[in-house]
């Protein structure tokens, strides 16, 4: 059969009626595919008609194609059709719930775990608004309850004393202003005054818990942890906490201090965040590293009691700790906030920036030096992504604020505010007069790494212990950690920061010069 018989009138006619976007209509493409199968029955093939075979074997494939875009065209168009639908339906519930003076996005879905933090008014249009399993953006937008939100935390630690941060100045008519944000209007840019007022811890309910720390072989501080830990249970009713080397020097003394609570392992000390609402250190800044080194994560408010040497993180005196507890107890008392560095080692080995050790949190220093080496360090320092310089010398310091007034200080660096944020970048004797301090912003990123050139390994100690090896190829990554430890102050940041390098340090003490001697005329 000749091919010119596709194009005769009957059931094998090809150019039936047309969709509206000049596909064929689904009639049209199931009659295609019957009258090709027909023809193909009906007339016998000769071997000579090889070629008509392929040309019925393509349109029958054509023929199935069209089938099924027709079909998914007729689908398509449902469900727009159904989403139109669902519009309208909306569109006009939002329209009569506005003409009643209710807001469309008050409402809330049926999962238990959005219903627990949404608004309690927000459940009668739930169904509508969210569906049963559904999503909506107010669930993300809308503001949280803070108090509901308090009280779903008081209720699963009920030992814990919730508490609040705020800005505060010094005198109701102060002229200072605080402002948050970095503001241009017509051309001029207003600086962001950022450190104008102090923060002020204010208890929200009664702390009922409190760890004790000692400085240890110390008989005055063993006998004021007696004096203290008798003062707080029978005259303020609180639970307290001691390391268990404190508690059994406590049952030595006597069975009365059975009340007394400890921990036993690492696992317990990690959930003390949990259970403590006040941490008291009594000895030096050492213990208070040492109180900070013990949370890895969130840190209870501290009340740090001199009894050490110099004392640059220690306001309050031994001597009157029943009014300094008393205030403390009662609040609200101001805070500093003391940065802490997170650090990761990187092996060479390490098959990513991922793949490091466990982190080490800081409150002074991390000290990066050549150990007994007799050579000199080789350290290569990174900021971000950029090049800082090359260390030669001793070593280098990377400091927080607080440790501004430890080694750093003593290798040159700069006294810093412990409430300014900032990362300080100290060498340690470089081999070169022009190497000076650095101070970083504390949302950098700071890599110290061991070329492999380098003739010999290089130590990283955190607080000065926990000293580790770093060999050729290996580096240590320094970040501003997310959790400062707050301590209490005895006035308030800025004059605690004043009298300690006063006291401590007699900074700038000199005789004052003569009032007799050659004047001016």
């Amino acid at each position: 059969m000749p091919p010119s018989k596709f194009n005769s009138a009957g059931e094998g006619n090809f150019s039936g009626p047309m969709a509206d976007n000049g596909l064929f209509n689904a009639n049209s493409l199931l009659n295609s595919e019957k009258a090709v199968q027909e023809l193909l029955e009906r007339s016998p093939l000769m071997e000579t008609d090889d070629h008509l075979i392929e040309f019925s074997e393509a349109l029958r494939t054509v023929a199935k194609a069209l089938r099924k875009a027709a079909e998914g065209k007729a689908a398509s168009q449902a469900e727009a059709a159904e989403w139109k639908r669902k519009f309208e339906l909306e569109r006009t519930r939002n329209l009569q719930l506005e003409h009643k003076g209710q807001s469309p996005v008050e409402c809330n879905g049926h999962n238990n775990k959005r219903s627990r933090i949404l608004s309690p008014q927000a459940t009668e249009q739930s169904e509508w608004c969210c569906g049963s399993n559904g999503i909506c953006s107010h669930e993300i937008l809308q503001d949280r309850d803070i108090n509901s939100i308090s009280q779903m935390a008081s209720k699963k630690y009920t030992r814990k004393a919730p508490f609040k941060l705020s800005w505060c100045c010094n005198g109701e008519h102060s002229d200072r202003h605080k402002h948050d944000v970095v503001s241009f209007e017509k051309g001029n840019i207003t600086t962001a005054e950022r450190s104008s007022r102090q923060i002020s811890l204010k208890w929200e309910s009664q702390p009922q818990t409190v760890l004790i720390l000692t400085k240890p072989n110390s008989i005055s501080v063993r006998i004021l942890c007696f004096e203290m830990v008798r003062w707080l249970r029978e005259h303020k009713g609180l639970h307290i906490y001691v390391e268990p080397r404190v508690k059994s020097e406590l049952l030595t003394e006597s069975d009365y201090y059975n009340f007394v609570h400890t921990w036993k392992d690492d696992k317990e000390i990690m959930l003390l965040h949990t259970k403590v609402d006040l941490v008291v250190t009594l000895g030096g800044d050492g213990t208070v590293l040492w109180a900070a080194s013990m949370f890895k994560g969130p840190v209870p408010p501290l009340v740090p009691f001199s009894l050490g040497s110099l004392g640059f993180m220690t306001p309050f005196h031994s001597e009157h700790y029943k009014e300094c507890l008393d205030s403390v107890l009662k609040g609200p008392i101001s805070i500093t906030l003391r940065h802490r560095l997170q650090c990761h080692v990187i092996r060479d080995a390490a098959r990513n920036e991922y793949e490091t050790e466990e982190p080490i949190l800081v409150l002074n220093e991390v000290t990066i030096d050549r150990g007994i080496s007799s050579y000199l360090t080789n350290l290569e320092c990174y900021c971000d992504s950029s090049f800082v310089t090359c260390v030669q010398g001793d070593g280098l310091i990377l400091s927080t604020t607080s440790g501004s007034t430890a080694y750093s200080l003593a290798a040159g660096g700069s006294m810093v505010h412990p409430q300014v944020p900032g990362i300080l970048f100290t060498p340690i004797c470089p081999h070169s007069l022009s190497f000076r301090p650095l101070i970083f912003p504390e949302y950098v990123t700071i890599r110290i790494q061991v070329p492999f050139n380098s003739r010999g390994h290089a130590w990283a100690s955190f607080d000065g212990k926990d000293r580790k090896q770093l060999a050729a190829g290996d580096a240590l990554v320094c970040s501003m950690a997310p959790w400062p430890v707050p301590t209490a102050c005895q006035a308030d940041s800025t004059n605690d920061f004043l009298r300690s390098i006063h006291d401590g340090l007699h900074w700038n003490l000199r005789k004052t010069q003569s009032f007799d001697g050659p004047r001016d005329t």
